[in-house]
């Protein structure tokens, strides 16, 4: 693994979060007066690292085995680390691609319909996660291990990045309080949140609703109650199986329509009652047990996927 903290300032500090913050370099390269504050933060993931100015709101990131994107070079310039240096990282990077992964990226370049989306930042006002955004993701039993941040403002919340192939592509904002939206999201058509949750040998993918349910169990999200064909061509380049699990109500049946329609599996556990979605089982059950729910009430046949969608239906009206 490329160790990049060993490009960092001396002077720095590791949060509670799993962030290390440093003075961020690109705030005088956005229009913002040098960071004294400590104001940059970057956190590692299994295959990189991410990097988010909490002063100018500039992004970049890594993934081991992808080129460096423009963003991260920038970043990488404004740490003072040599150009030659930058050169090794990528060089290094490309290397640890293996002959399939290589073979697959020339498969999806001669695809008809190729899959892409524009990089984009993060909203203003965010900061580090706080003690009370961390509390809310465990009572919820959501993983912690995900470059989540919070929102400061009259209404606080959590900013989940949504990204895709390492990149920053969009995001939502759960508000902590009462009111109305909980949710608002930036998302770009046919986006799918969770395909880099995805491990390469996983031989099953759970497709759900809402970004926590995906988040609870390592599941994607198509973020409503419907899948667009942009959004099944994506979930279909992961090529594995799918198992679609709705909410327990009236619009999840809607999804419960598009899964057959497009040949994939459908799971609707048998829920103790006041469960609607994935992340209430969790909470509930713990995610063990939430999955072998999933798994033990999938089917395939569009007979019975119709019966218990009947039964579904009648208990909510």
């Amino acid at each position: 693994m490329i160790d990049v903290i060993a490009f960092l300032p001396a002077k720095r500090k590791q949060t509670s979060g799993g962030w290390i913050s440093f003075n961020a370099p690109c705030c005088v390269h956005n229009s913002e007066s040098a960071d004294r504050r400590q104001r940059g933060g970057i956190k590692n993931t299994d295959q990189g690292w991410s990097f988010h100015c909490f002063n100018c709101q500039y992004t970049a990131s890594f993934v081991l085995g992808r080129t460096l994107t423009f963003k991260a070079r920038k970043l990488l310039t404004w740490l003072n680390v040599p150009q030659e240096e930058i050169e090794r990282i990528n060089l290094e990077s490309l290397r640890h691609r293996n002959i399939e992964g290589i073979l697959n990226e020339r498969q999806q370049a001669v695809r008809p319909a190729e899959i892409e989306f524009e990089e984009c930042d993060l909203p203003a006002d965010t900061e580090e996660l706080t003690d009370t955004a961390q509390a809310y993701l465990t009572k919820r039993g959501i993983m912690l291990d995900y470059p989540y941040l919070s929102k400061r403002g009259t209404r606080p919340g959590i900013v989940v990045p949504f990204t895709y192939e390492g990149q920053i592509v969009g995001h939502t904002t759960r508000f902590l309080d009462d009111r109305t939206p909980k949710y608002i999201q930036d998302i770009q058509p046919g986006y799918v949140f969770g395909t880099d949750l995805q491990r390469n040998n996983w031989q099953t993918v759970i497709l759900v609703e809402g970004v926590f349910d995906a988040l609870s169990i390592n599941g994607v999200a198509v973020l409503h109650a419907d899948i667009n064909d942009a959004q099944a061509r994506l979930v279909r380049s992961l090529e594995r199986e799918v198992v679609v699990v709705p909410d327990q109500d009236v619009p999840g049946m809607r999804l419960v329509e598009r899964a057959v329609e497009l040949g994939w599996s459908v799971s609707m556990p048998e829920w103790p009652t006041g469960i609607k979605d994935v992340n209430d089982a969790v909470i509930c059950m713990g995610r063990l047990a939430t999955l072998l729910t999933i798994m033990r009430s999938k089917e395939t046949s569009r007979i019975k996927i119709e019966l218990r969608k009947k039964q579904l239906v009648k208990r909510l009206r």
